[in-house]
């Protein structure tokens, strides 16, 4: 086990370094000059010069990406053209709001996702099998960002439940663990949510099914072993798959959660994100494409670690 966690780390290493070429790379071919976030538009020339050199914008990108590169081994992802203040220190608010509601979305979707998907693989054909299969294909169907916006119509606006924007009340950025802080939480992680349970439905559903055909089941089944236990059993053979599409799916709400987070005004990366496309603040931008793609880097990591520990199998071959 100690040989494969060395040899899965090694792998990720250039891994980690081709995404952070990448988004290096996006960033500077985007249109726009991010000069133009710093000085006003009518500011001499030499006064734009002497910025961009301030900013080691007048380098060649090879030498750019390696200056960017040295500095964020060392932690340093540079300062917001925009405030001036490190991105670090914006990012890790925004970091911590973000994986809160991908939590939220992942325990509420992944739980409905797992319920739905064994029912239907169980009973297949019947009509909760049909109810569930409708339910995963509305939840991947539907855009996120149009669900949020009707939430927010009903339940904030017409029936005045929830709250509709930031993480506290008056749209504030602190968070605390209060009930009034936590209904903020409800309706982003609702919407957030409907895409991962309907891929977990469909996912958890063919596995189910596929498994419950298998000889060794009959084998269980014809042994008087009770329906508690084959289920067991079934449970133990479907997890590793399932697990690997649920960790995929957290990685992608961390990193897809731009629009429910601009909707409901969550302080969030993608809130972060798309105030710094607006911007063209490229060390925001760089920083914060860099961090949630390393956190997809290695989530990827836990979970073929943990996929190997439930089945040995994974590791031999």
């Amino acid at each position: 086990m100690i040989r494969y966690l060395i040899r899965r780390v090694l792998y990720a290493v250039p891994i980690a370094l081709a995404v952070g070429f990448v988004c290096f790379m996006l960033v500077q071919i985007a249109p726009g000059d991010p000069i133009n976030a710093i000085v006003p538009a009518d500011a001499p020339g030499e006064v734009v010069e002497q910025v961009r050199r301030e900013y080691g914008l007048d380098r060649p990108l090879p030498v750019q990406f390696g200056i960017w590169l040295m500095k964020v081994v060392q932690g340093d992802l540079g300062r917001s053209l925009a405030t001036g203040r490190t991105v670090w220190s914006d990012l890790s608010t925004a970091i911590g709001n973000t994986l809160m509601l991908a939590v939220a979305a992942a325990l509420l979707g992944f739980t409905l996702g797992c319920v739905l998907g064994g029912l239907a693989g169980t009973f297949r054909g019947s009509l909760l099998d049909r109810v569930a299969v409708s339910a995963a294909v509305a939840g991947v169907s539907v855009p996120h960002y149009w669900l949020g916006m009707v939430l927010v119509v009903i339940f904030s606006v017409q029936l005045n439940w929830l709250p509709a924007m930031g993480a506290g009340p008056g749209g504030s950025s602190d968070w605390a663990w209060d009930w009034e802080h936590l209904q903020h939480l409800v309706l982003p992680a609702v919407t957030l949510s409907v895409i991962p349970m309907g891929i977990v439905t469909r996912t958890v559903r063919g596995i189910v099914a596929e498994i419950m055909n298998q000889e060794f089941v009959v084998a269980l089944r014809g042994k008087g072993l009770t329906r508690r236990g084959v289920f067991l059993h079934v449970v133990k053979n479907a997890a590793p798959n399932a697990l690997a599409v649920m960790g995929l799916q957290l990685g992608y709400l961390m990193g897809g959660s731009i629009l429910v987070e601009t909707v409901f005004s969550w302080p969030g990366t993608g809130l972060l994100l798309n105030a710094a496309i607006f911007q063209r603040d490229l060390p925001v931008l760089q920083g914060t494409i860099l961090v949630l793609a390393m956190f997809f880097v290695a989530l990827n990591l836990v979970v073929d670690l943990v996929q190997t520990a439930l089945d040995p199998r994974i590791r031999r071959s």
